[in-house]
């Protein structure tokens, strides 16, 4: 007989991220092709591929701002087309260059991030508490923007705006985070600073799950455990980083021989000997 006192077992738990066939078809072009993959709850994810791989489909997808022309998603929990997405997309933290479009020059740079709690992008009169505004200007120190927050958005370089909006993705303690190509346009300080700060929260089991897209294995922050390769938007391959990110796979992917290094926990490609 089983033991009585014995715990109950316990539940799985359901993934975030799961799509199931999934393609995307706009104006006869396949963007995505039978897309297959599963995120599980705090995993961290790297979205690798070039240029037309369909990574902003994705991540469209990802964010519930796109619907796939076939095949099912589901995110959080919600299918998308079955799911008041206005109710799911607060439950994402999102960091992207058309959300950086979308922020007004004259806004305060702390108030870009300060925002998030309310959902929106630009100060009017909605109420902040003390603990809202400091841990905005935490997260800006953080990610290495700690002196900008008098600052107005658009007197900020590039990078800035980047770790500024990948503040503000955080703000809300998401459940699923997105950041899309965070360290594109940054020199090389700026994208250090960054990594740095992407690889300290990787390492935080308060931490949301994160998906990054990127085209550079440079930009992988240590702690990211898991990359997507995608090409023509179909998957090359996905899983364990340490078991995909390989030569033969990456090369595959860009359609380039490619030699593939990892040293402490930072990635590196090049083009074969």
């Amino acid at each position: 007989m089983p033991d009585a006192a014995a715990d109950p077992p316990v539940a799985p738990v359901p993934p975030v991220v799961d799509l199931d066939g999934v393609g995307v078809v706009r104006s006869g072009s396949h963007l995505l092709r039978d897309v297959d993959w599963t995120v599980g709850d705090g995993e961290r994810w790297v979205v690798l591929g070039p240029n037309g791989a369909g990574k902003t489909t994705l991540f469209d997808i990802l964010s519930a701002r796109s619907y796939p022309s076939s095949g099912r998603a589901t995110i959080l929990g919600e299918t998308l087309g079955e799911v008041d997405v206005f109710e799911l997309r607060p439950r994402i933290g999102l960091s992207s260059a058309s959300l950086a479009a979308t922020v007004p020059d004259r806004e305060r740079v702390r108030d870009v991030v300060l925002t998030a709690a309310h959902g929106v992008v630009g100060r009017f009169r909605e109420p902040y508490e003390q603990v809202d505004a400091d841990r905005a200007d935490a997260l800006l120190d953080a990610f290495g923007v700690s002196g900008l927050g008098d600052r107005t958005f658009g007197t900020l370089s590039e990078g800035e705006r980047k770790r500024v909006l990948v503040a503000r993705a955080v703000m809300t303690d998401p459940e699923l985070l997105l950041l899309d190509e965070p360290a594109a346009g940054l020199d090389l300080r700026g994208r250090e600073d960054l990594v740095t700060g992407l690889a300290h929260l990787a390492a935080s089991h308060s931490a949301p799950t994160t998906v990054l897209v990127t085209h550079h294995v440079e930009e992988i922050p240590p702690g990211f455990d898991h990359v997507l390769l995608l090409r023509g938007g179909e998957v090359v391959a996905a899983g364990p980083i340490e078991l995909v990110l390989t030569a033969a796979a990456l090369s595959d992917t860009f359609g380039l021989p490619l030699e593939v290094s990892v040293d402490d926990g930072r990635w590196s490609a090049r083009a074969a000997r």
